[in-house]
């Protein structure tokens, strides 16, 4: 045997070895190269792992028990309201067809993903959205329609409670007004034309009775009259600002007086008219003079 060649054999495969060896080396550990890993690194390590991977695991356990769709969650009551609040907005400025779930959560500060842990979908929104306006308005309005008062103390008390419901569901006043119409032809929404009934039938029964109680004029088209008593009303949300500077009880009281004078009986018509054209004749002479007086300045 040829020691000779032996020696260079192992001396070849030394420096061949070397530099991989070198190259695949470890780096040194915090601990002694000889040193056992501290229980609490390996603990640490251990349990973060397991808390992502049971995450990871509930949420698909979760989503296959919900048919594929991410499962919801309990928000508290107030981020629940910012949520559909925020919704309300973007709904009633874009309109439903055209507002997605990434711009409801880029509204409200979130991924889209994570709004659907809150609402499976946007359809869920306007459904809770226009449910609360409208439970909420019928309590005022039977609450009204039940206190036994007169027809035109009933038709005042309902124009007050109407802006009340404005300024607290302007946007869903707005969504109402622009997406009954098709959003009722779903199952879903079957309570919207329900409600629409129910309102007609409120309005034009406490109209129909100041006519037989000679409260309203005789001659007065119940209908008509119902019609331009909605419109007037409810259009008011489409400029109206909550924390304006004027109360919806008092833009109701200015409403009414406008409106009022209208319906009643001829004769009491006449003494009003009378009396108000002296009240506006001396106002709109103030008013002259104080634009007389201001606009002295530069403008």
């Amino acid at each position: 045997m040829d020691h000779n060649r032996s020696g260079r054999e192992d001396a070849d495969t030394a420096d061949h070895r070397g530099p991989r060896a070198e190259r695949g080396a470890r780096a040194p550990r915090p601990w002694g190269e000889n040193e056992k890993v501290p229980n609490s690194t390996r603990n640490r390590a251990s349990t973060g792992n397991s808390a992502k991977n049971n995450e990871k695991n509930s949420q698909k356990n979760n989503t296959r028990k919900n048919g594929g769709k991410k499962p919801t969650v309990s928000a508290s009551p107030e981020r629940r309201r910012e949520l559909l609040s925020t919704a309300a907005e973007v709904f009633a400025a874009h309109g439903y067809n055209a507002t997605t779930v990434r711009r409801i959560a880029d509204e409200a500060g979130m991924l889209a993903g994570s709004l659907y842990y809150h609402f499976d979908s946007k359809e869920s929104m306007v459904d809770e959205i226009l449910s609360t306006f409208l439970d909420e308005l019928w309590a005022g309005y039977e609450a009204v329609l039940g206190a036994g008062l007169g027809p035109r103390e009933t038709v005042e008390a309902l124009v007050t409670e109407s802006f009340r419901e404005i300024d607290r569901h302007r946007a869903a006043v707005a969504i109402y007004q622009k997406e009954s119409k098709h959003l009722s032809a779903q199952p879903r929404f079957g309570y919207l034309t329900e409600s629409q009934r129910k309102f007609e039938r409120a309005w034009l029964g406490a109209l129909e009775r100041g006519v037989a109680e000679r409260v309203f004029r005789a001659d007065l088209d119940i209908r008509l009259a119902y019609r331009f008593l909605r419109d007037t009303v409810w259009v008011a949300a489409s400029w109206y600002r909550p924390g304006g500077q004027h109360s919806p009880e008092e833009i109701a009281r200015q409403y009414l007086s406008m409106v009022l004078d209208g319906i009643t009986p001829r004769d009491a018509t006449t003494t009003v008219s009378a009396t108000t054209a002296v009240s506006t004749t001396t106002a709109l002479g103030a008013t002259t003079t104080a634009r007389e007086t201001t606009t002295a300045g530069p403008s």
